[in-house]
């Protein structure tokens, strides 16, 4: 027989029942009242990370003094994300408010060839006939398709008028990111701490894995990408593209999911040729030809020996990022997609490898934030 304590009664269960609802009410409200500061949180850590081997060297510099150096740090990165990226940013949501004005009206054009292309030697009027007939026949196209068009209109113009929210969480983000420099060490042991309640085993492993994706992605791919655009919208700007701003933006976009810009600015080219005087568009040309395969150059040498993320997870995070969290989510989202790809890879592989006899996952290397991820001793004693 069982015993009174044994049975539970009904004011127990009702007891059980409003405790458990007020917990998850107050989880709820938890939730709805830290969601609007999660991207920037979020943005904030990416930037600790990927930047945190140059806080480690410009605190050394400075004679160890990483306030100091976390202050510079944070002003640099303020002037960057005022100066060169507003610049583009603002060129980007008027090319956007332009383009989504003409969907409303219906009044999309695409230019016709400019009569000096026929002076071109061997190719010039073959290439103003082509060029004639694409223009003709894409502009009876937008006339039926453009109606259908006015849905993206609204789209755009809500990414547009979301570009001023957006750079403030940008600027909020730089800001919480200097707070998180001299803390380094303490967050990884945080870190440690918290997987190590989950993967006992691996959480070394994982947190180095952690740290190595999001300097490769944050570095290698949106570094690498917003660099690449800042110098192709100053090549547009000085060709007297009208839309230099939004064309930036596109190469942007392009070089992130890994596509490449050269696909935008081979146009650009094509027609600086055929509006500016020789010299000027020789040297625009090489400046843009610098630009469009600057990518290549860059990230052999940031990544080091790659990201072995594949190309749909980033696109799918930068889709994904944007439409849940603006324009912050398309530099949030492929990270931490990319990151919970590597970990999920992983953690398959290693529950795989006693079984299958799999090498290449020894013991677990200590993440260290000093040398970019690379194996170091273990960060305990500063706890």
């Amino acid at each position: 027989m069982r015993t009174l304590r044994q049975i539970i009664s009904g004011d127990e269960i009702i007891q059980l029942v409003i405790r458990l609802g007020l917990l998850a009410v107050l989880i709820a409200w938890t939730v709805l009242l830290i969601r609007p500061f999660v991207p920037i949180l979020a943005w904030s850590v990416v930037l600790a990370v990927a930047l945190n081997p140059v806080f480690q060297r410009l605190a050394k510099i400075l004679g160890g003094r990483p306030k100091l150096a976390a202050a510079i740090l944070t002003l640099i990165s303020l002037a960057v994300v005022i100066g060169p990226a507003t610049w583009l940013g603002m060129g980007a949501v008027d090319g956007i408010r332009d383009l989504a004005g003409q969907m409303t009206a219906g009044e999309m054009l695409v230019p016709s060839p400019p009569q000096s292309i026929k002076d071109w030697p061997l190719v010039g009027p073959r290439l103003f006939d082509l060029w004639d007939q694409a223009s003709t026949n894409l502009r009876s196209l937008l006339r039926e398709v453009v109606p259908y068009l006015k849905p993206l209109a609204t789209t755009l113009l809500g990414f547009a008028g979301n570009a001023g929210v957006g750079t403030v969480k940008f600027l909020l983000s730089v800001v919480v990111a200097g707070v998180l420099f001299p803390y380094g060490p303490q967050l990884v042991a945080a870190g440690r701490d918290f997987l190590s309640r989950i993967v006992p085993d691996q959480s070394e492993h994982f947190l180095d894995l952690a740290g190595t994706t999001i300097r490769a992605v944050a570095q290698g791919v949106i570094g690498v990408a917003i660099l690449q655009s800042l110098l192709a919208g100053i090549g547009f700007k000085l060709a007297g593209i009208a839309s230099a701003g939004l064309l930036a933006f596109v190469v942007l976009l392009l070089s992130i999911v890994q596509i490449g810009g050269t696909i935008v600015i081979l146009p650009v080219i094509i027609w600086i040729w055929t509006d500016k005087e020789f010299p000027i568009a020789l040297l625009l040309t090489v400046f843009l030809v610098i630009v469009s395969v600057l990518d290549n150059i860059l990230k052999p040498l940031v990544m080091g020996r790659g990201l072995t993320t594949p190309a749909l997870v980033i696109l799918i995070g930068v889709i994904g990022g944007t439409l849940v969290h603006g324009i912050i989510g398309l530099f949030i989202g492929p990270i931490i997609l990319s990151v919970a790809w590597e970990l999920t890879v992983a953690w398959i592989r290693t529950e795989r490898a006693p079984q299958r006899g799999d090498v290449g996952y020894g013991p677990p290397r200590s993440l260290d934030l000093h040398q970019g991820g690379s194996s170091a001793p273990s960060l305990d004693n500063n706890r």
